[in-house]
């Protein structure tokens, strides 16, 4: 398998990458920048903005589709990238904490992960968010990919830590039980974004390390995925289309300056990647 370019560099911060069958392409954001991009069936992207952190990005059970803020949740009702906006209410106070990565439960709720702009350790979290409250499930330093298996578990990554971790899920309890599952030290950069797969492996971009890696159901490392920029960021497969049985991945040039890559920002796609897990829909309401 090798990555293939989709866009033109793009983003400062490319992330948050998702796909739903009611969007005219896989959606993504530019982080730093607020925007939530989508690409179209001829290659043109749409761009909206909508905040000042765009986190990551997800459809909405029932139509519409929601995306994570520096501190808020919105939200819309209709499916189009145009559609209105409604913003939710703060859901910490530290000024200093922003989202950075999340998920939606097999019962559509939602799992938001957050770090300190400066990356101070454990000074972000990992929180279960309904109806505008947030619950702590753990503390995190740079709260990133998280995944829900077909056997009841989840998958999640705190970058500074070098590993994947370990989740059991129920709608009663919500994630408990957390435990290492597999320690990716060995490979350069630290792990970002994953995306499940529907066998019940993961795939993990390694940020810093200019690859996306695929570790199989029990684990082991099964295949290294080039990427030909530095910093790629997240994963997110894609069911229909020409994109279909394939990841899309996005890429930063975050900090890197002169340094950057002429591609860094773009958005890739890995052909053949396989059939991804179900993608739940967030069910919440903003308040």
């Amino acid at each position: 398998m090798r990555a293939e370019q989709l866009t033109g560099p793009l983003c400062e911060h490319g992330e948050g990458p998702a796909w739903s069958e009611r969007w005219a392409g896989p959606r993504w954001v530019d982080m730093l920048a607020g925007d939530v991009l989508e690409l179209q069936p001829d290659g043109s992207v749409r761009r909206r903005h909508t905040d000042r952190v765009a986190a990551f990005t997800r459809p909405r059970s029932g139509g519409g589709w929601m995306v994570a803020g520096r501190s808020r949740l919105s939200a819309t009702s209709g499916d189009d990238l145009d559609a209105k906006l409604d913003v939710g209410p703060e859901l910490w106070s530290a000024a200093d904490v922003r989202s950075n990565d999340g998920a939606c439960a097999p019962d559509g709720s939602l799992l938001l992960g957050t770090m300190a702009d400066d990356a101070t350790e454990d000074r972000g979290f990992l929180a279960a968010v309904e109806r505008g409250d947030t619950r702590r499930v753990c503390a995190a330093t740079i709260s990133n990919g998280l995944g829900f298996t077909s056997d009841g578990g989840a998958l999640y990554i705190d970058s500074t830590l070098r590993r994947i971790d370990r989740f059991d899920w129920d709608p009663i309890h919500g994630l408990t039980g957390r435990r290492p599952w597999v320690d990716v030290s060995h490979a350069p950069g630290i792990p970002d974004g994953l995306s499940v797969a529907a066998d019940g492996g993961v795939w993990v971009a390694f940020f810093g390390g200019a690859s996306v890696r695929r570790y199989g159901p029990e684990g082991r490392e099964e295949a290294v995925v080039p990427i030909p920029v530095a910093q790629p960021t997240a994963v997110a497969f894609v069911g229909a289309g020409e994109l279909a049985g394939g990841l899309v991945v996005t890429t930063s040039r975050y900090a890197l300056g002169a340094a950057a890559e002429r591609s860094a920002g773009a958005l890739f796609a890995i052909p053949g990647a396989g059939e991804g897990a179900r993608v739940h829909e967030w069910s919440g309401e903003l308040r």
